[in-house]
């Protein structure tokens, strides 16, 4: 596993492209436990550790990431998250580090059949030093909804930042997102992301992501997927792909 970390991250890193703006990347969930960027109100069990891969590509601008996720089951209804994002070097900008974040997860209600679980986050991110790629740290909340119908798993997210910086806008986001088990070790995923950002006070993206998720092991997860712009913002597209492990390989993960 070590090795394919390795060689996915010298894939991915020389790749330099140039962009006009700039999209700051918020905290994300570890897969399995979302679809791209909507959080499931699942948890890793207590003392689960999960480690993930990530790589996102986008046109219009044209910006390349690469990113480090970690999360830890504190409890078996708690989880901490971790999002380290690098921006890949371009013709406008040198590479770098955007924000880290972290975020605490609490499953406030477990699904049952008639009722959806529920949990809520609360988020920090830290400076990342380069002011492009910031919005100097800030504070968030998030609430979260998931129920499985069959074999659709379905989640609801509304997530609010505030930037630290004082020349940008509050940030909102509401994401929809599903999966498909289509087998017994792999799922098709759909999502729905609507976002205002620190940029604009309106609606700056409206875009649907579609994908697959496959457990290639009991413990390790690979994602690919790509998003297309529905509101004629930007970007046009973007390809996003993931690979993530879930420790002790012994403890069973939710799927």
């Amino acid at each position: 596993m070590k090795k394919i970390f390795l060689i996915i991250f010298f894939i991915f890193i020389p790749l330099n492209n140039s962009y006009a703006s700039f999209e700051i990347k918020g905290l994300q969930p570890l897969p399995p436990f979302g679809v791209f960027s909507t959080f499931s109100a699942e948890t890793l069990k207590q003392n689960q550790l999960g480690i993930s891969l990530g790589f996102e590509k986008s046109s219009e601008p044209d910006i390349n990431k690469t990113y480090l996720q970690l999360a830890y089951g504190l409890h078996n209804k708690f989880e901490i998250n971790f999002l380290i994002p690098y921006v890949l070097s371009s013709k406008e900008f040198s590479s770098g580090f955007e924000d880290f974040s972290i975020g605490v997860k609490h499953r406030l209600i477990s699904e049952s059949k008639y009722k959806p679980a529920l949990a809520y986050m609360l988020i920090v991110s830290a400076h990342s030093g380069k002011k492009q790629l910031s919005t100097e740290g800030g504070i968030g909340a998030g609430l979260i909804l998931t129920k499985k119908v069959g074999p659709f798993k379905g989640h609801l997210n509304f997530i609010y930042n505030n930037p630290e910086s004082s020349g940008l806008k509050d940030q909102y986001l509401m994401n929809i997102g599903s999966e498909l088990a289509v087998t017994h070790s792999s799922k098709i995923l759909f999502e729905i992301t609507g976002r205002k950002n620190y940029f604009r006070n309106k609606l700056d993206l409206l875009e649907w992501r579609l994908g697959y998720r496959v457990k290639t092991k009991d413990n390790i997860f690979t994602s690919f997927g790509a998003g297309f712009d529905i509101k004629n913002r930007t970007p046009d597209y973007r390809l996003l792909f993931s690979i993530s492990v879930i420790l002790p390989k012994n403890k069973e993960v939710s799927y």
